[in-house]
């Protein structure tokens, strides 16, 4: 039998998707909430760690993709949109075998300013969980990735010198449920690697219990470890996941100029953040 050819794929399954939103809005109020979301940071192993929780036997997905979007670009919509894209509650639907808990991964809820008080307004006793990555090695890979996506024409280092200026006036934009920033979410390579300011307020606004806080070091070094460690705080039970990395991507590597440059702009914020969490976040060189 021949292969089913790449594009007819992609296309049976945008059919399949399409198909399934008007079922999904109908039984939006029988559909789980997520009890934890992985906020951040972009290009750190969100992806990687959505994959390995939702191959526990009790956790489910997300109907499309990992992350809704629903508390930074699409926070304008109604929390029943937001709930069809979770999996049908089996408490209450009788003789429905599903999973109990869910989450998404959407990397800028982290970043955002607006995002954690909308979340735990909207999700009481929600836990979130950021994974830290190497901000210049992450500010490099997410250049890498939004240019790849055609969202960046600048080179790595004149985007640098241009986010001060890209993003200046962005954030009093965001206030408004509506509201929206290209440049905020697309070309923030340095502001999204100031971890300590971002760990601070997801303390501020859910509580360090609330929060779990880990390394990318750590989580593909130890992945069993890290993931033992995650279902713990999660309350779930002992799982052995297929710990493949995802969503990877090889790039060349940074000019050393270029990397003291960066090291001295994060300089701050990781001297704070070994003192807030620990050597295993120290990413100072």
């Amino acid at each position: 039998m021949n292969a089913i050819p790449p594009d007819l794929k992609r296309k049976v399954a945008k059919v399949a998707r399409s198909a399934s939103v008007p079922f999904a809005r109908a039984t939006a109020s029988l559909r789980l909430l997520p009890d934890y979301l992985i906020v951040g940071a972009q290009r750190a192993g969100t992806t990687s760690l959505y994959k390995y929780l939702a191959e526990h036997p009790d956790v489910g997905r997300v109907r499309l993709g990992k992350g809704v979007h629903y508390f930074d670009t699409n926070a304008d919509r109604s929390m029943s949109w937001y709930r069809s894209y979770f999996p049908l509650d089996s408490n209450r639907i009788p003789l429905l075998n599903g999973p109990h808990h869910v989450g998404e991964g959407a990397p800028y809820y982290m970043f955002h300013p607006q995002c954690p008080d909308r979340i735990n307004r909207a999700l009481p006793g929600v836990k979130v969980i950021a994974i830290l990555r190497d901000p210049v090695e992450r500010a490099h890979s997410q250049w890498a990735h939004e240019t790849a996506r055609g969202f960046e024409t600048l080179s790595f280092e004149d985007a640098l010198h241009a986010e001060d200026e890209r993003l200046a006036g962005q954030e009093p934009l965001l206030v408004d449920p509506s509201g929206t920033s290209f440049s905020h979410q697309h070309h923030s390579y340095v502001a999204r690697g100031q971890y300590a300011h971002q760990v601070e307020r997801l303390w501020n606004v859910f509580g360090q219990d609330r929060v779990l806080v880990m390394s990318a070091t750590k989580l593909f070094a130890e992945p069993a470890a890290t993931y033992a460690r995650t279902l713990d705080f999660l309350g779930l039970s002992p799982f052995e996941a297929n710990y493949e990395v995802h969503n990877a991507r090889a790039y060349s590597k940074i000019e050393p100029d270029t990397e003291r440059w960066l090291a001295d702009r994060f300089g701050e914020s990781n001297e704070r953040l070994v003192t807030m969490l620990g050597e295993d976040f120290d990413f100072r060189r």
